[in-house]
């Protein structure tokens, strides 16, 4: 499998380590956390879990030094986030591998996707920040917008890298300090990311890291009195654990949480190219991904058609290794997810949709890790849980309507609102079906990525917005000062 020499680089030397102050110092707890390569379930690694002491440690790193970094020039933060990225780049071989190993990001989808777009969200911070104006005018009051404080960075451990180059890069450009908390289940590229930080040359507690669980470490900082605010990535109830543990100090939460994301088949839309788009779509990142269009939402008469050719393109899909270069589609990335997926889909069966392939168990010859095949349902009804519920997988489920109002009904019927894509070549009336979805980003026609595009959720998917300068803005205070002119 994934070769763990090559992935490993120096940051196995710094497994029992945090970064605190501008230094790596030893951490204060003793709890050991395993790393496991999903591809074969075996432990690679092992990092020592941080404690609410060494929260204070950092917090007490950022707070003093964010008074002169709020300070420094905007040219600085340009100069420092551009030697951020530059590192990104020189190391992108080392950090996709290590993506691979501690995630199982296919080592084709690590380079071409978790390293470039993690580096293209601090090309973003830096394309903000050159034209951001920090000061306006309204009549005779001035509008400043300046740094909110010190910025608590929770990240999931779906897409490691990029989640946390989406945080640091803006907070860092808006003059905040920071101190992350990476998933513990995909800890290494997070400590390949701090030692970066540290070879750009980041002043002393601009930058801290502090791994650890949820319970320890995140409750730490969302209760912490020097945090002024906390950005999370990850589950519901993640979210709402923060933002409990938040609410006495009152400071700012932003969450970007789950999804169940639509994508609605227009009757004019050129199914056979968009219905293999859709399923790669939700198949992308072996389905772990918050938006990803899990729920395709297709004509009642063409259901026959969507079936089949979704059926052939899943036949296509290479399934296997994660460290070769032909593999497609890797494994889940935790034992846990693994065995969640799979209770997903026996519900599905047991509701009685249509499966149209995959369904429980491994694919054949891939009993070791956590391979799973992938799965497609149709014939759904919306109330079905496998229609309801963020299965984060690659399940796809495909739901019948019977004319555009339906469609957009069946996509608003669910807790969530983080993406959604509309396929048409009416564009006028993709782009009215479009601004119906109650969702906090939908994509036409399957356009190209954007990192200034904001992203983020209605409902239960969230609050606040990340990426470009809606991110940015995220990271700042508004002070009106009357009278200035």
């Amino acid at each position: 499998m994934t070769n763990v020499a090559d992935a490993r680089y120096a940051v196995f030397e710094k497994l029992d380590r945090a970064y605190i102050g501008g230094e790596w110092v030893p951490v204060a707890g003793h709890e050991r956390l395993p790393v496991i390569d999903p591809a074969s379930g075996e432990q690679v690694a092992e990092i020592v879990g941080g404690t609410a002491s060494d929260v204070d440690r950092a917090a007490l790193a950022a707070r003093a030094a964010f008074p002169g970094f709020a300070a420094t020039p905007v040219a600085d933060r340009i100069a420092l986030l551009e030697r951020i990225h530059a590192l990104i780049l020189e190391r992108a071989e080392p950090l996709a591998r290590t993506l691979t190993l501690e995630m199982g990001a296919t080592i084709s989808h690590a380079r071409a996707a978790h390293v470039p777009l993690a580096a293209a969200h601090v090309q973003a911070a830096i394309d903000v920040l050159r034209d951001y104006d920090f000061l306006t005018m309204r009549g005779t009051t001035a509008i400043v917008r300046e740094p909110i404080g010190v910025c608590a960075l929770i990240t999931p451990w779906n897409w490691p890298l990029y989640q946390i180059t989406a945080k640091v890069a803006p907070a860092l450009a808006a003059g905040c300090t920071v101190i992350l908390k990476p998933s513990e289940l995909s800890p290494l590229s997070a400590l390949m990311f701090a030692q970066i930080m540290h070879d750009a040359g980041a002043p002393a507690g601009v930058f801290n890291l502090v791994n650890g669980t949820g319970p320890e470490v995140g409750t730490a900082l969302a209760a912490h009195p020097d945090i002024d605010m906390i950005s999370i990535t990850g589950s519901n109830r993640a979210g709402v654990l923060v933002a409990q543990a938040a609410a006495p100090t009152v400071k700012r939460v932003t969450q970007e949480l789950g999804g169940k994301s639509p994508n609605i088949l227009l009757p004019d839309a050129d199914f056979d190219r968009v219905v293999p788009l859709g399923v790669m779509a939700a198949f992308r990142n072996v389905g772990q991904s918050c938006s990803a269009p899990t729920r395709m939402i297709v004509p009642r008469d063409r259901l026959a058609e969507v079936e089949a050719i979704a059926r052939r393109t899943v036949e296509a899909i290479v399934i296997g290794d994660p460290g070769e270069d032909a593999t497609v589609l890797g494994p889940i990335a935790n034992r846990a997810q693994f065995q969640r997926v799979q209770a997903m889909i026996a519900a599905g069966i047991e509701e009685g949709a249509v499966l149209v392939c995959g369904g429980p168990g491994q694919p054949d010859g891939l009993e070791r890790g956590f391979f799973t095949r992938p799965t497609i349902f149709s014939n759904v009804a919306t109330g079905m849980r496998v229609a309801q519920e963020e299965i984060f997988g690659p399940v796809l489920v495909i739901i019948p309507y019977d004319d555009v109002d339906e469609a957009v009904a069946i996509a608003n019927d669910t807790i969530f609102g983080l993406g959604g894509h509309v396929h048409g070549k009416d564009i006028d009336r993709a782009r009215d079906v479009a601004r119906r979805i109650r969702t906090g980003q939908v994509h036409l026609n399957n356009p190209a990525w954007d990192p200034h595009a904001p992203f983020g959720g209605y409902k239960r998917s969230g609050n606040g917005r990340e990426y470009g300068a809606f991110g940015f803005e995220e990271y700042l205070e508004v002070k009106a000062i009357l009278g200035f002119a």
